[in-house]
C-alpha cells in the first residue's frame, strides 16, 4: 500500500484536469515565445487592418469595374446547367408505352 501510494502520489485523485487539484502543466520558455508570437501577429494584422491600402472611397465599386459579380454569375450558372439534367418532353419519358398507334389492335 505505502509503495502504490508513492508512485502514485503525483496524481491528483478523481479527474486530473478538473478541480481543486488538478494536474497543471508547467509553463516553459517556448510557451512564453509562441504566445508572444502569436500575440505579435495579431498586432500585425490589426495594424493592416487600420492602415488599409485603399481608402474608404476607392475601394467602393472596385470589384463592380472589375467584373466579377458577373464572372461568378456566369460561372455559377454553367454549374447548375451541368448538375441538373435537361428538360425533356413528356413524350420522351413516356415513349416506350406506345406498343402500336391504334387503339384496338392485338
Amino acid at each position: 500500500m505505502r509503495l502504490t501510494d508513492a508512485l502514485l502520489s503525483k496524481l491528483p485523485r478523481g479527474h486530473i484536469f478538473k478541480g481543486k487539484h488538478r494536474l497543471v502543466k508547467p509553463v516553459t520558455g517556448l510557451d512564453v515565445h509562441k504566445k508572444l508570437r502569436d500575440l505579435q501577429r495579431e498586432e500585425q494584422n490589426m495594424f493592416y487592418l487600420r492602415h488599409s491600402y485603399l481608402t474608404t472611397e476607392e475601394s467602393y465599386g472596385h470589384s463592380k469595374e472589375q467584373g466579377r459579380f458577373e464572372k461568378w454569375m456566369r460561372k455559377w450558372k454553367v454549374l447548375q446547367a451541368e448538375k441538373f439534367a435537361k428538360h425533356k418532353p413528356m413524350e420522351n419519358h413516356l415513349s416506350h408505352l406506345r406498343s402500336t398507334d391504334g387503339w384496338e389492335s392485338y
